[in-house]
């Protein structure tokens, strides 16, 4: 029997799916957010990490009424720069040459999930089932998914006209529509954590590649930098083994000495660097977002902001709509993000393998694409429009008035 029916059901609380409820909420929405994670406490997600927030995405997020919700200040990228060990040329790219103070915005993970706390506190629309775990669905109608979930109270099962799993790349609401995905495994373990420089954050990113990963410096506001380290799979349990000094001295090697000498490091955390990719978005009153449509590798920061702009493109179509899960409109959402899906995962996919690749003949063919894209504006325009978060159709949330 159906407990509760509601406009539409997330299955899961994470960052996107959460950013998905308050967007639903602005517009009206009855919403039902199925999270893991009990009153009180943060998802796992919402650790140490570092958060790139594209410029399209800081435009959001604050027109949500999220980010006024930050405790803590965010750092500005103004700057970024790309190189690879072994080959010559860099990228260079400065925000001001684009009439903008900076590309974007980063953020704590954990800071950001207590800012989405205290905003979805406000929301009138959402009610929050927690914690809970999906088990499946039910039989469902012409009119609405049926959902079962187990919770405190026990086993029930709710009712919503549409159902958005938003619960991450091992997505069971994925598997229980019956959605493949194709999956690819980069043979990379990427470390996580905390470092001071001898030379504080200044606004500028850094992406440095090897042939074992990328490591990736993003600046602070607590004038530490936040580090993404990539190993191959078979070093990673010595990697982790390392003490701080060794540690430290590996990061050194691997970026340079850019920032100076690399002086203290905090926690680490690991985690494997795979692909995702759904090959559907949409099934009768069902939708994907989030990891739960496509996990990409974390080169470039991609993957939360292509995200959100699944969720953001979602609720500007729902929004005003009598049936949030009529098949018009998931058809036209799934349009509407096929641009944006498609090339962001080609970028993101292609400079994961292009600048791991050993192979001697590719040194040369890498080093003249990053001389020209360090040259050339066309280019340079393209990557940056991405880079911000402007790819295929933009939400309207997502636009500022310089756009």
């Amino acid at each position: 029997m159906v407990s509760t029916r509601h406009d539409v059901a997330i299955v899961g609380g994470g960052l996107v799916g959460t950013s998905l409820a308050i967007a639903l909420d602005l517009g009206g929405i009855d919403v039902a957010l199925i999270e893991a994670s009990p009153a009180g406490a943060l998802p796992a997600v919402f650790d140490q990490r570092n958060l790139s927030f594209a410029e399209a995405t800081v435009n959001a997020l604050s027109a949500l009424g999220v980010l006024q919700k930050l405790r803590t200040p965010t750092a500005p990228i103004r700057r970024i720069h790309v190189s690879r060990s072994g080959d010559f040329g860099r990228v260079r790219l400065d925000a001001t040459t684009y009439g903008r103070d900076a590309f974007g915005q980063v953020v704590v993970a954990r800071d950001f999930g207590q800012a989405l706390e205290a905003r979805l506190a406000e929301t009138t629309h959402v009610t929050r089932y927690r914690p809970a775990r999906f088990l499946g669905l039910g039989e469902g109608d012409d009119d609405a998914r049926h959902v079962r979930i187990v919770d405190d109270t026990g086993e029930r099962t709710i009712a919503a006209r549409l159902l958005v799993a938003a619960d991450g790349t091992r997505s069971a609401v994925r598997g229980a529509l019956g959605i493949h995905a194709e999956e690819h495994d980069y043979g990379q373990t990427l470390f996580v954590a905390r470092v001071r420089t001898e030379r504080a954050p200044d606004g500028t990113a850094y992406e440095r590649f090897g042939e074992s990963g990328p490591t990736a410096l993003l600046p602070r506001a607590d004038r530490h930098f936040g580090v993404v380290h990539g190993v191959s799979d078979a070093d990673a349990d010595r990697v982790q083994a390392l003490d701080d000094t060794a540690f430290l001295d590996r990061l050194q090697r691997a970026f340079g000495w850019r920032v100076g000498r690399f002086l203290t490091v905090g926690d680490r955390s690991r985690y494997a660097a795979t692909s995702l990719w759904a090959r559907e978005l949409v099934l009768r009153r069902a939708v994907l977002v989030g990891n739960a449509a496509q996990t990409l590798h974390p080169i470039g920061a991609q993957g939360f902001n292509l995200g959100l702009r699944d969720a953001l493109t979602l609720a500007e179509l729902v929004a005003g709509q009598q049936d949030p899960g009529a098949d018009a409109l998931l058809s036209d959402h799934a349009d509407r993000r096929r641009e944006d899906r498609e090339r962001t995962l080609a970028f993101s996919d292609g400079l994961a393998r292009l600048t791991t690749n050993p192979g001697t003949l590719l040194r040369p063919l890498r080093s003249l694409g990053m001389l020209a894209a360090d040259r050339l504006p066309i280019l340079q325009g393209w990557l940056v429009g991405g880079a911000m978060g402007y790819r295929g159709s933009v939400p309207l949330l997502c636009r500022s008035v310089q756009q």
